[in-house]
Order: C-alpha cells, then sequence, then structure tokens
C-alpha cells in the first residue's frame, strides 16, 4: 500500500505476516498473509505478540488495525503444530493472543469469511470488531476432541452469556456475521465491499480523541471486567483524577470553550 513503510528490523521476517505503517494517519497494520485461509502457524502467534508489544512503543503509531489477505481472515491454527509443540508452548498460547487485550493502543480487527479457532480468538482480544456480512465466526475445536486455548471461550462467556458461549463452544457452530453482532460479538457488520471503508473511518474517529485518555478507558475496563460495581466505580474516581491533571483534558476545555477542534498531545 502507498504510503506504507516496515517497522523495524525486529519485525522484517515474519511468519505468514506482515506490519506496515502509514506515519500519515498514525496507523499501523498487522496483516495476516498466508492466503488462502490464513492458518496461523505456532511461531507467529509469538511473533503477533512482538509485533504489538514493538507497536506500543513506536511514537508514529495511534491506532493498530488487524487484518488480512483475501476472502477469509483465518481459518484458525496449524493443527499439526499443536501435537509438534511442547507443553511449554502450548501453555503460552492464550498469552501471546492476548497481545491486542494487553497493548494500551486502540486495536481494530477487520474479519471476512472464515473467523475460525485462533483467527477467532485473536479478534476477540482486539477493541473494535468490524465484520464484512461475509464473515463466520466459529470455535471448532470439539471437533477435534479438544476446547479452545487461546482464550475464546473465556471472553466470549463475557461477552455473550453462559448459554451463548455453550451453544458456540460445545457444538462447534458456526456463527453468521449479523447474528454475532446480534449478540454482542462484533462492533458493526458491514457489505463486503464497504469493510476497508468502515475500518478506515473507525480508525480516522479515533485518531481525533485524546491518546492518554483512551490509553486510560482501555485500561479501566479491562481492568474492571471482573471487579463488582464499588471496585469499578472507585477505579474510575482515581482515573478521572488523573486526567483532570492533563495538558489533554486543559486543551479539551479550552478547545469547547472556544468552539474549535482540539489539538491532543498524549500527555
Amino acid at each position: 500500500m502507498t504510503g506504507y513503510e516496515f517497522v523495524d528490523h525486529r519485525l522484517s521476517k515474519l511468519d505468514g505476516f506482515q506490519v506496515e505503517i502509514d506515519p500519515a494517519h498514525e496507523r499501523a497494520d498487522i496483516i495476516l498473509n498466508r492466503p488462502p485461509f490464513n492458518i496461523v502457524s505456532m511461531p507467529q502467534r509469538d511473533q503477533l505478540r512482538l509485533a504489538f508489544e514493538t507497536l506500543e512503543h513506536d511514537q508514529r503509531v495511534r491506532v493498530i488495525v488487524v487484518r488480512a489477505i483475501g476472502e477469509h481472515f483465518s481459518s484458525g491454527g496449524n493443527i499439526a503444530g499443536f501435537m509438534e509443540a511442547t507443553p511449554e508452548t502450548v501453555s503460552k498460547l492464550a498469552w501471546n493472543i492476548a497481545s491486542p487485550a494487553r497493548c494500551s493502543k486502540p486495536v481494530i480487527v477487520a474479519n471476512r469469511g472464515y473467523c475460525f479457532g485462533v483467527g477467532f480468538e485473536l479478534s476477540l482480544a482486539c477493541d473494535f470488531r468490524i465484520a464484512s456480512d461475509t464473515a463466520q465466526f466459529a470455535l471448532p475445536e470439539q471437533k477435534l476432541g479438544q476446547i479452545p486455548g487461546s482464550g475464546g471461550s473465556a471472553r466470549l462467556q463475557k461477552m455473550i452469556g453462559i448459554t451463548r458461549t455453550k451453544d458456540i463452544v460445545m457444538r462447534s457452530r458456526r456463527i453468521p456475521a449479523r447474528q454475532a453482532l446480534e449478540w454482542g460479538i462484533i462492533t458493526e457488520c458491514v457489505a463486503d465491499k464497504d469493510l476497508e471503508a468502515a475500518t478506515d473511518k473507525l480508525v480516522d474517529e479515533l485518531r481525533t480523541f485524546a491518546p492518554l485518555a483512551q490509553r486510560t478507558a482501555k485500561k479501566l475496563l479491562n481492568d474492571t471486567e471482573d471487579s463488582t460495581l464499588t471496585i469499578a466505580i472507585e477505579l474510575e474516581g482515581h482515573c478521572y483524577s488523573r486526567l483532570r491533571q492533563s495538558d489533554d483534558f486543559k486543551e479539551g476545555v479550552e478547545a469547547f470553550d472556544a468552539k474549535r477542534p482540539p489539538k491532543f498531545v498524549g500527555r
């Protein structure tokens, strides 16, 4: 894509995906590139973690997009790799795939076609899921005599409840995009031809907000997902108080009073 740059030498030799940066739009793209099904290898999982950790510290990047080449986001992992991997490697699967959630920057995933297994689990770890109307979501591990191992069933249960999660996990059901939207699994469902445009639009929208406030909101929401209401409100108050001292909040108030667009700097 024109206007994109590679990140740095640590991400120059990747297994099944690539990372590109568009400094003009403060955007980084993590692009699955093993068509037609973008099967995720074992080494690729650890490299995905490295990619998010690298982009975390890249000052050119405000928003990260995860997308794929071809008509399918990912049909899942390399099945043979599970039998070859050591127990230590397997024990890190969920940690690696949770990298989008740990990253302080907003992460958008663009899904089309198959979004199965680890492809679905990676998507669930992102903040915003925009799906083409061709997308299908599934955790098919029961057909292999297994269960999801990278956070899929746990994240789904938090999102949609135990009844619907059992329906997906225990029956290896495929959920079409429109149903995923109705159930609250995805953020937005668009026509296949509009997937890229919808993703670009959300990137541009997120860039208008204060970086520090966005990072704070993401961490607060993640950290309080399992907490009681009392603790969540207490932590929200502390975060609000901290942001009250920020330069961006001062700029936001001044811009509001002056009826002009704010110029946030992230501090």
